[in-house]
């Protein structure tokens, strides 16, 4: 039986730390069997064949991507490959793409405090993906993002003591998953620099989500 196979494309901001990241995921990744490939930027997404991988990884910050290269991508997820990520590398990779954002199910908006503590809230404990995990504090960008209703959320987190009086008490998902036509999508908002894969709960979270997701 052929191992599954794994894509990871990574670039933009460099302050999220995509290397390291990538290389974090992708050890991740083969330690659980799969066979991976990594690009830089998304010039590969215009002629690899997307539809031969089981899981596609974005790890790219406010960046751009041409026609064809979110075309193929999009195609793809639709027809069964998964898709995983995490932070802005995932949640704010193409700005200008609202077709993207609409796969992912979310888009940043705003880090009120920036760096701050807080807390991660688990939501759906029957879910495989969260089953055994606790409530947990967190250090790290609070992210608050345009989410899409339809997605299963699975933490959330809440907003306290912002300088934004308006958005305290807003309770945003962290965690969520979704489908997208035939592939399975995976989101975690957990994750600002490659050090965050060493809280035990957040690399807990990526490395189930991503197994979910992947086809």
């Amino acid at each position: 039986m052929s191992n599954k196979k794994a894509f990871i494309f990574w670039g933009g901001w460099d302050g999220h730390t995509p290397v390291q990241c990538a290389e974090l995921v992708k050890d991740m990744l083969q330690a659980n069997g799969f066979e991976v490939e990594i690009e830089e930027g998304t010039g590969a997404l215009a002629w690899a064949p997307l539809t031969d991988f089981d899981l596609i990884v974005p790890i790219i910050t406010m960046s751009t991507i041409e026609k064809k290269e979110l075309t193929n991508l999009l195609s793809a997820i639709r027809s069964g490959t998964g898709l995983a990520g995490f932070h802005g590398q995932m949640g704010d990779s193409f700005r200008n793409e609202p077709e993207y954002q609409f796969m992912v199910g979310g888009q940043w908006v705003a880090h009120p405090g920036d760096i701050i503590d807080y807390k991660v809230r688990i939501r759906d404990v029957d879910d495989p993906i969260v089953a055994g995990l606790s409530d947990f504090a967190y250090r790290s960008e609070q992210y608050y993002m345009h989410v899409d209703p339809s997605i299963e959320v699975l933490a959330t987190t809440v907003f306290e003591n912002t300088e934004f009086e308006e958005i305290n008490g807003v309770e945003m998902p962290v965690v969520w998953k979704r489908r997208y036509g035939k592939g399975r999508v995976f989101y975690s908002s957990l994750g600002h620099v490659a050090d965050e894969f060493k809280v035990p709960q957040m690399r807990t979270l990526f490395e189930r989500g991503a197994l979910w997701a992947a086809r």
